[in-house]
């Protein structure tokens, strides 16, 4: 445990004061965001969402639009189909179950289509200032394994991991770590172990034909 308060400590001090990078407004948008982000970089659904949200931003409005309409205005965005019919079918069910307001809860958030703990959990956080969890996306997997934070592969069990082994004052702190150190030092292929401030802690620093795990 006192490991992994220091690790935590050390990359606190790397990107003290960062934020999800999502542009959004309102708890919709960012639920909408989070879905689109699926595999896809932030940088490039905020120039989807920028024009997007200009044409459609409640839940109204995407429950009435057809699904091709939406596709076309996501097309640039990774597996934007499946993404589509989610977000259509999410919006129907927001105003069918929920009065039209996104839910504030995570055991309802994940009942939405398209919606898993990752999503439930960023939404969570960033629109509602709770936190119940960690949000493991790919750059959260990846450093959880390579710090020795968890062995499994999927998310919902590196998470159950990661919030045995990490204090829950800093759950909320978590993903925004994994993800801006992920980016700018431990990317999955070439991770820049010389410059990288925390590689003590890491397992793999030393094993250069594993980097790429």
């Amino acid at each position: 445990m006192k490991k992994v308060e220091e690790l935590i400590n050390e990359l606190s001090k790397c990107y003290d004061g960062e934020k999800g990078s999502l542009d959004f407004e309102t708890p919709f948008e960012l639920l909408v965001a989070v879905m689109l982000s699926a595999q896809c970089t932030d940088a490039r659904v905020n120039i989807v969402t920028k024009d997007l949200f200009k044409v459609a931003n409640t839940p109204e409005q995407f429950a009435n639009m057809k699904i091709s309409d939406i596709e076309k205005l996501v097309s640039s965005i990774s597996f934007y189909k499946n993404k589509s019919k989610h977000i259509k079918e999410a919006s129907q069910q927001i105003i069918e179950k929920y009065g039209g307001e996104v839910p504030t809860e995570m055991e309802d958030l994940v009942t939405l289509a398209g919606v898993g703990r990752k999503t439930a959990n960023v939404v969570m956080l960033e629109a509602f200032n709770k936190c119940e969890g960690i949000a493991v996306d790919t750059h959260a997997l990846r450093l959880s394994q390579r710090f020795g934070l968890s062995k499994e592969d999927d998310p919902s069990k590196v998470e159950q991991d990661l919030l045995k082994k990490i204090p829950k004052k800093y759950w909320p702190l978590m993903n925004h770590l994994f993800v801006y150190h992920g980016r700018a030092i431990c990317s999955a292929q070439n991770p820049k172990c010389d410059e990288c401030t925390v590689k003590k802690y890491c397992k793999y620093v030393s094993k250069p034909h594993e980097k790429g795990a």
